[in-house]
């Protein structure tokens, strides 16, 4: 508390002295020129608006302390900041308390402001000027804010946090502020990509409606204060404490505490040729790598002599009628929708969309009512969806489904089923449904104090749904994320962690072609106003302003512009059985294929 108490004390100093020096230039201007018009108080004589204006400064350099308080960001980033705090004085200050004072009310007309115009520049100036300071003076007149355990020769705790994804990084983010904040904690995370991808857009950005780094933000950057390894976990020994990586130039870490999100990989079930001849969309290679491929079908159906090969080129397969298979499916449709004006030998009825399920309805995250909207939503665009259907094998060019329907196919994309990350399977561990880690109500791994696990690769107890466990949604991976970070804190400081309790917000699903569904605290919605409800709440999740306003531009592009349909890939994806001695392409036929043994037809061919 004592430590607290003293890096408390060292943020209000620094802030007070940053204001009093950004306020000095100033105020000798008021008392030199009697330019009273720009004193953050325009209230009273002149020589109490400078004393007022002193106080005021100091104020906006407290508060410009505490914004940075962990003694980070760039000169920019302090300057924005500072400029901020600026405004916001000038809104609650001149614009507002100083009128009531004055017995006038708030000056909220654009008239009023107008007239307390030169305040707000004064305003602005003294804030930027302090958000510039503010962290010099910290630094070097008082010192750097010591850790937690400086002087006392307390070892800190080590915490390592297995997994870059929604869960780790809140985890690590919540840490870092506890230990700001006097827990005697450091923080180390492990991931394989430097960082965070917000998943839900992921099928926007392989439908070529959003840039791929658009939907990602830099772990460094979201974890300023956390050791960063870019790496591989191979092996976590709980017994020994230890994490063996694969990738970094670090081979093992050691740790006192440790956090399990390693997520999940797709689960393909033994079935044969599926892992060889699918794509997944896990990752923004996944969705780079289905747009690619998804054009280069278009490319080669262009310019495709053979009928049947060129249906079987524009003919898209997804397996799985989950969140991420529907939304996939409605993408391409999209994307090819979109795309089909820049190939002209390309006929809207050749071209084949399929989405299978194994269960009655798609959807079943969300209730019967919206999961049949979105059925005959789809289903009206012109997407076939076979339900209780199971993938029963794949080849390079077919996908057979139960029954033996064989559906001839130049690109299937998995989305029915994920299983935790291999590591988990390696793990010293009580495993439950589908491998999952077994945890308590608090997270702890059974039998461990040492050990955490959340997201995809754990079974979190439902505190409102007795024997079933909370769904791996992001939602819920960042609170758990949060909540395990407090936990591990009581447990160092010797408190007792509390259980995880959290009832879902709500369920969205894109549907594309501008419709959604929506299902918000047991409020229903589908159509355009879902939709728009998607993009809002999704945008005001994605990480950082600066991702928010390029996906917004993205979006707004997207109403405007047809979508790129330019390759990021080299010729090694050209088809190595073209003929390059072929001779001049022919016009192709137009002319729809016969139906006849062994032809293609809209349900496929009975093996």
């Amino acid at each position: 508390m004592e430590r607290t108490n003293d890096q408390t004390l060292r943020q209000v100093a620094a802030g007070a002295a940053a204001g009093l020096l950004a306020g000095t230039p100033l105020a000798v201007l008021m008392l030199a020129d009697g330019v009273e018009r720009a004193a953050l108080v325009p209230l009273g004589p002149p020589l109490v608006q400078v004393i007022l204006h002193f106080v005021a400064a100091v104020i906006i350099g407290i508060a410009i302390g505490g914004l940075f308080r962990r003694q980070t960001g760039g000169t920019t980033a302090q300057a924005t900041g500072g400029l901020t705090i600026g405004l916001l004085w000038w809104v609650i200050g001149p614009l507002t308390v100083v009128p009531l004072l004055q017995g006038v009310g708030p000056a909220w007309s654009l008239a009023e402001a107008g007239e307390v115009f030169s305040n707000l520049v004064g305003s602005l100036l003294v804030g930027t000027l302090a958000g510039l300071l503010v962290v010099r003076i910290r630094l070097h007149l008082l010192g750097p804010i010591a850790s937690p355990v400086d002087g006392e020769g307390v070892k800190p705790t080590q915490v390592l946090v297995l997994g870059g994804g929604f869960g780790g990084l809140a985890t690590a983010q919540r840490l870092e502020r506890l230990a700001l904040a006097g827990a005697n904690i450091e923080v180390s995370l492990v991931s394989p990509s430097n960082s965070l991808l917000f998943t839900p857009m992921l099928a926007e950005v392989a439908g070529s409606a959003l840039e791929p780094q658009h939907i990602s933000a830099p772990i460094r950057a979201s974890c300023p204060r956390t050791r960063f390894y870019r790496g591989v976990v191979e092996e976590l020994d709980l017994d020994r404490k230890q994490a063996r990586l694969r990738g970094s130039s670090v081979s093992t870490l050691r740790y006192d505490h440790v956090v399990v999100a390693l997520g999940s990989v797709p689960n393909y079930r033994d079935i044969p040729g599926i892992e060889e001849h699918s794509m997944t969309l896990k990752s923004l290679q996944d969705a780079t790598n289905l747009r690619n491929h998804v054009i280069g079908m278009l490319e080669r159906a262009d310019v495709e002599r053979d009928p049947a090969a060129r249906r079987r080129q524009l003919t898209f397969v997804v397996a799985g009628g989950g969140f991420a298979g529907t939304e996939t499916i409605a993408e391409i449709f999209d994307l090819v929708h979109n795309a089909r004006r820049y190939y002209p030998h390309i006929r809207s009825e050749e071209m084949r969309f399929v989405l299978v399920h194994s269960r009655d309805r798609i959807l079943p995250e969300i209730g019967p009512e919206l999961a049949e909207y979105a059925r005959r939503k789809l289903d009206a665009r012109g997407i076939d969806i076979l339900l209780n259907t199971r993938v029963a094998g794949a080849t390079a060019d077919t996908i057979t489904l139960g029954d033996d329907l064989v559906i001839p196919t130049g690109t299937i994309v998995w989305a029915a089923g994920n299983q935790p990350n291999p590591v988990i399977g390696k793990m010293a561990a009580e495993r439950g449904r589908g491998g999952a880690l077994v945890v308590d109500d608090t997270m702890q791994l059974e039998g461990r104090e040492d050990a955490w696990a959340i997201g995809d690769c754990a079974l979190i107890p439902d505190a409102f749904n007795e024997g079933a466990y909370y769904p791996p949604t992001a939602q819920h991976a960042l609170r758990e994320g949060k909540k395990v970070a407090e936990n591990i804190a009581a447990v160092v400081g010797g408190e007792a962690p509390r259980p995880f309790v959290f009832e879902a917000i709500g369920i969205l699903v894109a549907l594309g072609h501008r419709t959604a569904v929506a299902e918000i605290r047991g409020i229903r919605f589908s159509g355009l106003l879902a939709w728009m409800m998607w993009r809002g709440v999704y945008l005001s999740k994605l990480p950082g302003l600066e991702k928010k306003v390029r996906v917004l531009l993205d979006w707004t592009i997207d109403l405007v512009f047809p979508r790129d349909i330019v390759l990021t890939t080299d010729s090694s994806d050209l088809d190595p059985e073209a003929d390059p001695d072929a001779g001049p392409e022919p016009e192709p036929d137009l002319e729809p294929a016969a139906v006849g043994p062994g032809a293609t037809t809209r349900e496929g061919v009975r093996a």
